[in-house]
């Protein structure tokens, strides 16, 4: 396989504290040989959502200890890695500082080079890693905090097709359950009940079904939902599983309809690709299986191959900023100083107009 270089991931943007230790060798290929994740939920499950406070001293409590037990599963010391990579941003703020400061730490005291990763580069560059792909790709990211389709060209270079113009989907799903009284997270519990409802029941809007543009916007999906389930207050069991079912349905209709447009654009503008083109799926959203069924359906409708990297490698990981960090550095891109400053909003496209509308993180970029 020839050469192989090592790094250490870290990654704390949000409410999982994890590290890792990657490996690639220069044909391309890659090896996990160590993944930890310690996940926060315990701690924000009370509060419906994540707690930016609570999360930062998560991190503080917990990553020291994490990033050992990555290099004992790897059976490797500091001293044999070959860089550090730590997640830079986007993110909260307080959880970035305190990733970031530690690789900053141990990049000075070993000698080792730093590099400061954009999580959504993490995402987008983690099918390379699980399966090989080669460049160019669409990759819908959805998670609680983005919804976005992004063309990735290559390392570093990234083209925003369609963004939220307001809430992120993983956002709605979250401000769904809540709004019936199911438990924080709310994804995979309204995918739950979904599993015994009729879809059929509520007619929920599909909003920007049939414009052109490749934008997203679900707020106005959410407010149907409150005012169904206000309609027939108080809910039954079967009312709520009917909600999520007709809900989830008319998601499933937006992203056909969505993605369907992206997947034509691509291949007006690239008629011919080494192999089928690809659309790959990240973030947290991308476990949902109605959803992936949608997009597997789409993907064999127009000629693509459908890539979702297992589910622990779509939630946040260190293994992808590892990983994004070896490509990198395979490349001979330059490492970042020790003075980097993380940075809570990191659009992949720096290109792209940020767009009027909010959610919860502010202004869509």
């Amino acid at each position: 396989m020839g050469a192989k270089l090592r790094i250490l991931g870290i990654e704390t943007s949000c409410d999982e504290t994890a590290a890792a230790v990657v490996s690639r060798h220069d044909d391309g290929t890659g090896r996990i040989e160590a993944d930890v994740v310690l996940s926060q939920l315990d701690e924000h499950s009370a509060y419906g959502g994540v707690v930016p406070e609570i999360a930062a001293r998560a991190h503080v409590d917990a990553l020291d200890s994490l990033i050992e037990e990555a290099l004992t599963r790897a059976g490797t010391r500091l001293s044999e890695i070959d860089a550090i990579a730590a997640t830079a941003g986007p993110g909260l703020i307080g959880g970035l500082l305190v990733g970031l400061m530690t690789g900053k730490a141990i990049a000075r005291a070993t000698g080792k080079p730093l590099y400061a990763i954009n999580h959504l580069e993490g995402h987008a560059l983690t099918a390379r890693l699980t399966d090989n792909l080669r460049f160019p790709y669409l990759m819908l990211l959805v998670s609680g905090g983005h919804t976005q389709l992004v063309l990735v060209r290559g390392v570093g270079s990234y083209e925003r097709w369609g963004t939220t113009i307001d809430d992120a989907l993983g956002e709605a799903f979250d401000k769904t359950a809540k709004l019936l009284g199911l438990p924080y997270p709310g994804g995979p519990e309204v995918e739950r009940a979904a599993a015994t409802g009729d879809e059929e029941r509520f007619a929920f809007p599909r909003p920007l079904v049939g414009e052109a543009r490749l934008d997203f916007s679900f707020s106005g999906l959410k407010t149907a939902v409150r005012q169904a389930a206000e309609s027939i207050a108080p809910v039954s069991d079967q009312d709520i599983a009917d909600i999520c079912a007709s809900f989830q349905r008319a998601i499933s209709r937006t992203l056909d309809d969505r993605i369907g447009r992206g997947l034509l654009r691509f291949l007006t503008e690239f008629p011919q690709t080494d192999g089928l083109p690809a659309l790959v799926v990240a973030g947290g959203v991308a476990a949902n299986k109605a959803l992936r069924r949608t997009l597997q359906a789409l993907c064999d409708r127009h000629g693509f191959r459908f890539v979702a990297p297992p589910h622990h490698l779509c939630t946040d990981n260190a293994v992808m900023i590892a990983w994004a960090g070896l490509e990198r550095m395979a490349l001979g891109m330059p490492a970042d100083p020790l003075d980097v400053q993380p940075r809570s909003r990191w659009p992949l496209d720096a290109d792209a107009q940020a767009l009027l509308s909010y959610g919860k993180r502010g202004a869509k970029a």
